[in-house]
């Protein structure tokens, strides 16, 4: 019977027709103001001196990974929105996509950390900031994030090769998602599914411990200060970080570590949109807004 049994390398996508048009359009502006935003944070960092600082290098390296991430998905998806018909993906397509989202993503999460460790030498340790966290540092904790945020999906995307698809080739969203892979395989995926499990709960529990412990220090810190000025500034830098965290491991701790738990199917389809569309386009605004150093430096480039 297994011979029998024909093997699936293409699959569809489908999505809802009557909305193509006005998703396509969202959509569009929605990507075009993160490029812009995330690039043109990457540029700012690069050409102000003054933000030649750790806390900036960091912030630099999350929007490139932010950009990477809305890159993986939002292109194809606007091509796809464009065709209606012969929406059909390889699966070396979908692997792809997947390695390239999953890559960003555990960069990020990485990059998190050591911005959260950056906030605790700067509020705890101020007088030995400058010792403890060089440039050269910062970026070889930024190179380190990236080569461990890059290697470990090699694992899953090997690991995927080993499904056959022989029921169905349509994927119920609206783009490439792994899990919907292993729902219309016909080979048993519980393997990949443990997996996957294992490492989304050590990497996200033991990166979101890690940042909750840094800030818990920070915060005490920050209460024994006696300037209200000066604790004032201090819950300013480090509430931007907090925000993008709380955006980033809620949504990822309800896909990933929770995929039984979420609500009905719809909202479940909203999840890989949020993180891979809305918080990339969130990210500058979040750490731009209320940042004066950064405001400042937009306002010197626009002066020359």
């Amino acid at each position: 019977m297994e011979a029998n049994k024909t093997q699936v390398t293409q699959f569809v996508l489908t999505d809802r027709p009557g909305l193509q048009v006005p998703l396509f359009l969202v959509l569009l502006v929605i990507y075009l103001n993160t490029i812009v935003g995330n690039l043109g944070l990457i540029l700012l960092f690069w050409r102000d001196p003054h933000l030649h600082t750790p806390m900036y290098l960091f912030l630099g390296s999350l929007v490139f990974a932010d950009a990477c991430s809305s890159s993986s998905v939002t292109p194809k998806m606007l091509i796809n929105f464009l065709r209606s018909k012969n929406n059909m993906v390889a699966l070396v397509e979908c692997i792809t996509q997947f390695y390239i989202f999953a890559s960003s993503t555990n960069t990020e999460c990485f990059l998190l950390v050591v911005m959260a460790y950056d906030r605790y030498v700067a509020i705890c340790n101020p007088l030995l900031y400058p010792v403890v966290m060089p440039n050269i540092f910062c970026i070889q904790l930024s190179g380190v994030s990236y080569i461990t945020g890059f290697l470990h999906p090699m694992m899953h995307v090997g690991l995927s090769f080993r499904l056959t698809f022989c029921k169905s080739n349509v994927i119920q969203y609206f783009h490439r998602e792994i899990l919907q892979l292993f729902k219309i395989s016909c080979t048993d995926p519980g393997v990949n599914m443990l997996l996957i499990f294992i490492f989304s709960v050590f990497i996200q529990d033991f990166t979101f411990m890690t940042i909750m412990v840094s800030y818990t220090h920070v915060l005490f810190a920050i209460l024994k200060k006696k300037s209200e000025k000066v604790r004032s500034k201090a819950f300013s830098t480090c509430s931007a970080h907090l925000l993008s965290v709380s955006l980033f491991y809620v949504t990822l701790f309800f896909k990933y570590v929770c995929p039984g738990s979420g609500p009905a199917e719809d909202y479940e389809k909203m999840y890989p949109l949020f993180y891979t569309i809305i918080i990339p386009l969130l990210t500058p605004f979040i750490y731009s807004l209320r940042n004066k150093e950064v405001i400042g430096a937009w306002r010197r480039i626009i002066n020359k």
